[in-house]
């Protein structure tokens, strides 16, 4: 999508203050026993609260009003019977539709007791993503935001997970421009935009970098000896800076 109207950008604003508190608010919930359907049940009511629709649901009839992933299970995981456990890493993934506008967030959550190696990569993850975000500016190559992640995951000694990467967003859930590397591929020749609207979301690992499907279809794993993690922004190409639309608000 890309915008040119203040409308456009307060409607992108709404949904994506509504998808970073459900964000949140999830992440507060999680306790040790509960399973990963009961923390989505309670995610899909703090939604339909706010007057949005799950993406996922409405865009591909995903089993779950959100993804939940935990451990080598990175992303796309299905809400289920699976019991969050101390010393977990929890990975949720919201996003939704309000008046005809998209907002997509993600992050991961530690469940105490957190290890270091864990909090280390959770560090890196953010780091790439805010680093490649301050590089987003209108006629700006793309692959500058992979570039961006690389240069950090590098010098965090993390990999990256090559097939998995950012997209545009707004008036649905994925759509141009189609799958924005998350390392640097210099061969990629297109340009940020003023107006665009696109995710940011690096998958930064210890030592995988790829993921593979799981039997369900929709579940994404890399191999169980490593720790992953995902942190993502919906944000607005602009003159004066990237604008990030997914930001909680004080009261969520």
């Amino acid at each position: 999508m890309t915008i040119d109207t203040v409308d456009q950008l307060e409607g992108l604003k709404l949904i994506g203050a509504i998808v970073a508190d459900v964000l949140q608010a999830m992440g507060r919930a999680i306790e040790p026993g509960m399973t990963t359907l009961e923390l989505d049940r309670f995610g899909h009511k703090l939604l339909e609260e706010k007057g949005a629709r799950s993406a996922p649901i409405l865009t591909y009839n995903f089993p779950g009003a959100t993804c939940i992933s935990i451990n080598h299970c990175v992303a796309h995981g299905i809400p289920d019977g699976t019991k969050i456990r101390a010393g977990d890493m929890v990975n949720i993934d919201v996003s939704a539709e309000r008046n005809g506008f998209f907002g997509d967030t993600g992050g991961t959550f530690l469940v105490p007791p957190h290890r270091k190696n864990q909090e280390r990569v959770c560090s890196a993850t953010r780091e790439a993503r805010d680093l490649a975000i301050k590089q987003v500016r209108p006629g700006a190559p793309l692959n500058v935001i992979g570039k961006s992640i690389e240069f950090v995951a590098r010098k965090n000694g993390m990999r990256i997970i090559r097939n998995l990467g950012s997209h545009g967003v707004g008036a649905a859930l994925h759509e141009e421009p189609k799958f924005i590397h998350s390392y640097y591929e210099k061969r990629d020749k297109r340009q940020l935009t003023e107006g665009m609207v696109l995710t940011v979301e690096p998958f930064l690992s210890t030592k995988a970098d790829k993921v593979i499907t799981g039997d369900d279809g929709w579940s994404l794993f890399t191999h169980s000896d490593s720790l992953t993690a995902q942190y993502e922004h919906t944000l607005v190409v602009t003159r004066s800076g990237p604008v990030i639309t997914t930001i909680p608000t004080k009261i969520a």
